[in-house]
């Protein structure tokens, strides 16, 4: 239906923002040229995907997640690419997806920005700390920034040391892991950088750590559980299974960086992380706050 698809594209593009109002279906019909039943029928096919509301005796707006609707209805075949980090409830969220959305790629908050930078994936899940605390935002704008980025919000987890049962040497801080055998994650990986930065700030100099370097959090467990590592920085899911104890350190938001284009093929991962069944699922894994789970906002400029 053509009228519909203009509108859509106008929605997707930003042109139609989120609670605007839409002409009325006789004016819009004579501007077009055509019959109000036409018009009728391109606000109801509309409505009814989401792309905009219908309230009686009311002009027809814009729906507040319009253009995540709009591209979806423009593009229902495509199937969505993820690349970047890695995580334990991740891992229950693309098992619920299926063939909905494709991992692709290296695991890393930093190679996944560069993937969808390249147009190899359409969103990349990272978190990302930047020196002044905020996480994500800032890597998100420079390396997508030409692209409108957006960041989906999937759940703020928890980071810490993790070491055998009963935590034998007493671990507190990075600041005494010098001299052990820390598992810790590759070059690139959000939780390597991660773990850079506390030792910075405990005055231990990264490059004087050594241990295994490892592509998942799960291996990181398995290595202290196997002794291969006294210790390693990850997310406290999984571990009680191991017999492994947890030190918490802190709470870090887990989110997807968008480009532009991607919204309407992230929207069956939106539906998903709304599920109250997923939720449970992940809830039940410890260690994770869904408070703001599927939320999306734009990003702006660091100079507005």
């Amino acid at each position: 239906m053509q009228i519909a698809d203009d509108l859509a594209r106008r929605v997707r593009s930003g042109e139609l923002a989120a609670g605007e109002e839409l002409p009325g279906v006789r004016e819009y019909a004579r501007t077009l040229g055509t019959t109000s039943s036409t018009v009728v029928r391109a606000y109801r096919y509309l409505a009814d995907a989401g792309v905009i509301t219908m309230a009686d005796r009311r002009r027809a707006r814009v729906a507040g997640e319009g253009a995540i609707a709009a591209a979806r209805l423009l593009e229902p075949e495509r199937v969505f690419r993820l690349a970047g980090s890695d995580d334990p409830a991740l891992g229950v969220l693309l098992d619920r997806l299926g063939a909905a959305v494709v991992p692709v790629g290296a695991r890393g908050s930093f190679q996944g920005l560069r993937a969808v930078a390249r147009g190899e994936a359409d969103g990349a899940v990272i978190h990302l700390r930047h020196r002044d605390g905020v996480y994500n935002e800032a890597f998100a704008r420079a390396v997508l920034g030409r692209d409108k980025p957006r960041l989906l919000h999937l759940w703020r987890r928890e980071q810490g040391l993790i070491v055998p049962a009963g935590n034998p040497r007493g671990l507190a801080s990075a600041a005494q892991l010098g001299g052990l055998r820390v598992a810790r994650r590759e070059l690139g990986a959000g939780t390597r950088l991660l773990l850079e930065q506390l030792l910075l700030t405990d005055g231990v100099a990264p490059h004087e750590i050594a241990g295994p370097e490892l592509h998942s959090h799960m291996e990181i467990a398995f290595a202290v559980a196997t002794g291969i590592a006294d210790v390693g920085l990850g997310v406290r899911a999984g571990l009680a299974d191991l017999g492994l104890d947890f030190v918490p350190l802190l709470w870090e938001p887990y989110e997807i960086a968008l480009g532009h284009g991607a919204l309407g093929a992230a929207r069956p991962l939106i539906a998903t992380l709304r599920d109250p069944l997923f939720q449970r699922s992940v809830a039940d894994l410890d260690g994770y706050d869904l408070q703001h789970t599927a939320t999306v906002r734009p990003l702006v400029s660091a100079n507005r």
